[in-house]
Parts: structure tokens; C-alpha cells; sequence
């Protein structure tokens, strides 16, 4: 195994520059950015590391090889030709997964197959055998083909990182973990003051929220792929996790979770049991157009129905407009408003100070961003 290799953290689109923010405070700043990932070099304690800390990535995978490719010898020959016995032994489980876009090479099915009998063939060489019985450790292969552009990777996270273990239960339409923390991230948010979400759901923006300012490792409490991998000791994964532990905060948060839908407000509360920040959150039922606070300085951030449906669609659109006189006695709050709705600032009342685009799942959205006063500093 190389000392040091290639590590590629895939993306939703319009995360990536969180995902480098993130390894920059990890303590890796040299990082390259494209379209739907983000890459930097590593070593097998930064796997664990990424694993551990990535709040806004997908996955950690470690490049095996890249290369051009237009047609099926060449696919063959050139992953052949890539080092898989460094990583993968003689009794592991090596099954291959991907996707091909804009690439000669269309048929995913046909590309898996011909990468699976190339990597066997390279093992032959190595272990002089002709069967591999795959009980072992498992080594899954990821390709991706992008515009002929061959990458094969070993996904060492195994869950998305998504999965971070607390949302054991969820309503019908929940926000993706990832999407809720860089929502968190890019906001202005001050520990010092409050924060709310009014269409809590399942929790999972607040308890993200409480999860970043307490500096809380998202994958403390789960297992990963990488475990398994004889290449990486298990006392890096060890004083990884110390090191995460060590690195937890404690801070006198005060943040707000409601909800009309009881049921949400119940998973909402013990969602946040699980996630271990059930401490910080105040949970009640509540309908969001009452919404108040005496509080001069605070923040919202909020994923509202979208009316993805038609039959839901007038009522979302006469939300948004309550949203805005309710948003608006809020004088120096901040908030943060996640929907696919093109037309969310006509309703609302008010035009953004800065939108961006994410992706909730396939469903292109805009977060509409409204900065309030600057709260004064702290004494």
C-alpha cells in the first residue's frame, strides 16, 4: 500500500466548497474541486479522519487508478494493470459498482462486468490462483466514467456518511443530513443566540445544528467499510475517535424545534435523544406561521412543503406568503429557506439577499438567504 494516495469525497451538487471548507479545518487544505467531488492526498489515518469528520460528503473513496477509456480493451487492460493486490488479499470480497455519463462506454452493466473480470485477472497474477472464494473483508470497487474519463476507487465508508446513525426513524420526505449541515454551515449563525426551525420534521436541522457548534463527530457512533481493511490499523481508527471525543464542546446552545404534525415533534425528540444533543433542543408542537420570539437576534433555518404536487401546491404558495408577514416582525433575525418553488421571493414578500443553488435529492432547489442585523459581540 502507498503511504499516501489519492482520496476522492463525492458530492451533492453545490456542496463541494463545504466539503473543502471542511478538510481545511481537518488539517487538509490542498484540496482540488470539481463538479460532485472533492479530492486531496492522504494517508490511512486521514481515511479515517474524513470518515469520522466529513459532514457534508457523501462518501470517503481511495483512487486506484485513472485513466481514458473508449472501449472495452482498453477498460480491461488498463484496470488489470492497476495495483489491486495491494488492497485487495487473497480471500476478499471485491464486488464492483458505478455509473457512466457523456462516456462512449453507456452500458453500466457491461462496463461492471468487464472491470470485475479485469480485477480478477490481476489478482491471478499476484495469488497464482485461479478462484477467489470472496469470503473475506469487503473491498467494494466504485467506477466512475465521465466523459471517457475512467476513476476506480475502494468506497471505505460503506453507508453514505448521511447515515450517521440517530435517525432511526423519519417522516415521509426527510431532508438529507448532508443538505441540513451545510445548510448550517453557510449560515451566519451565533452560538450565543438563539436558533429555530419551525417545520422540524424529523429533526434533522436543528439536530445538526446542535451537532456542529457542540463540534460533535457525525460519525462517532457508526461503523465504516475501512474497518475491515487490513491496510489500516485499528489504532488509527482508535485515536481517531479519541481524538474526536477530545475535540467535543459543550456550549449553553439555545435552539428551537416545532412542528404542526405531532408526530414529527415526537421523532423529532427522540431522534435528538439518539443523536445525544436532546439537551439543547426544545421540542414542541407548533404551527409555524405563529412563530415569535423576544429575542432581538436569532436564526431560522428551515426546509417548508415544497407543493411538489399539484393538489399541495396553492396551499404551499399561501404558506409562503404567511412565512413572510410571520418572518417579518422578526426584525434582526436571519433565516435560511430551502425550496424548489421558482417563485419563493414573489410570495415571501421579499427578494433574497443571496440564493443557492442544492439539490434536495433529484429535486433542484434554491436556498434563499436573508441576513439580519449583525448581532453585536459578545462581551
Amino acid at each position: 500500500m502507498q503511504k499516501e494516495f489519492k482520496i476522492i469525497i463525492p458530492t451533492l451538487f453545490g456542496l463541494e466548497a463545504c466539503v473543502a471548507r471542511e478538510l481545511k479545518w481537518l488539517g487538509y487544505p490542498d484540496t482540488a474541486v470539481e463538479d460532485g467531488r472533492v479530492s486531496f492526498w492522504g494517508d490511512a489515518e486521514a481515511v479515517c479522519r474524513a470518515n469520522l469528520w466529513i459532514r457534508t460528503g457523501e462518501r470517503v473513496l481511495i483512487q486506484v487508478g485513472e485513466f481514458h477509456a473508449t472501449s472495452f480493451e482498453e477498460l480491461f487492460e488498463q484496470t488489470k494493470a492497476l495495483p489491486w493486490s495491494d488492497w485487495i488479499l487473497q480471500d476478499s470480497a471485491f464486488p464492483v459498482k458505478g455509473h457512466s455519463l457523456k462516456s462512449t462506454l453507456a452500458s453500466v452493466r457491461d462496463c461492471q462486468a468487464i472491470i470485475k473480470k479485469a480485477v480478477v485477472e490481476s489478482l491471478k497474477q499476484t495469488y497464482h490462483t485461479d478462484w477467489f472464494a470472496e469470503s473475506g473483508a469487503c473491498y467494494q470497487i466504485q467506477f466512475s466514467i465521465l466523459k471517457d474519463r475512467v476513476t476506480l476507487m475502494l468506497d471505505t465508508s460503506g453507508e453514505g456518511l448521511h447515515k450517521r446513525g440517530y435517525r432511526r426513524s423519519s417522516n415521509a420526505a426527510p431532508l438529507r443530513e448532508t443538505i441540513a449541515a451545510a445548510m448550517v454551515m453557510l449560515s451566519y449563525w451565533k452560538f450565543e443566540y438563539p436558533f429555530a426551525d419551525p417545520f422540524c420534521g424529523s429533526g434533522t436541522i436543528p439536530i445538526e445544528a446542535a451537532m456542529f457548534k457542540q463540534n460533535m463527530a457525525p460519525g462517532l457512533c457508526r461503523h465504516f467499510a475501512a474497518q475491515s481493511f487490513a491496510q489500516i490499523p485499528q489504532s488509527l481508527w482508535a485515536s481517531a475517535r479519541e481524538e474526536a471525543e477530545e475535540k467535543k464542546r459543550n456550549l449553553p446552545l439555545e435552539i428551537y424545534a416545532s412542528d404542526i404534525d405531532p408526530e414529527s415533534v415526537r421523532l423529532t425528540a427522540e431522534n435528538a435523544k439518539l443523536a445525544g444533543v436532546s439537551e439543547v433542543i426544545r421540542v414542541q408542537e407548533a404551527d409555524a406561521l405563529g412563530f415569535f420570539s423576544q429575542a432581538s437576534y436569532g436564526t431560522i433555518i428551515c426546509n417548508p412543503p415544497y407543493g411538489e404536487r399539484l393538489s399541495d401546491l396553492k396551499e404551499c404558495e399561501r404558506l409562503y406568503q404567511g412565512l413572510g408577514k410571520t418572518f417579518s416582525r422578526l426584525d434582526n433575525w436571519s433565516y435560511y429557506i430551502l425550496t424548489s418553488h421558482q417563485r419563493f421571493e414573489t410570495l415571501f414578500g421579499k427578494k433574497a439577499n443571496k440564493k443557492r443553488k442544492l439539490y434536495n435529492g433529484m429535486i433542484p432547489c434554491n436556498l434563499y438567504q436573508y441576513f439580519g442585523e449583525r448581532p453585536p459581540k459578545p462581551e
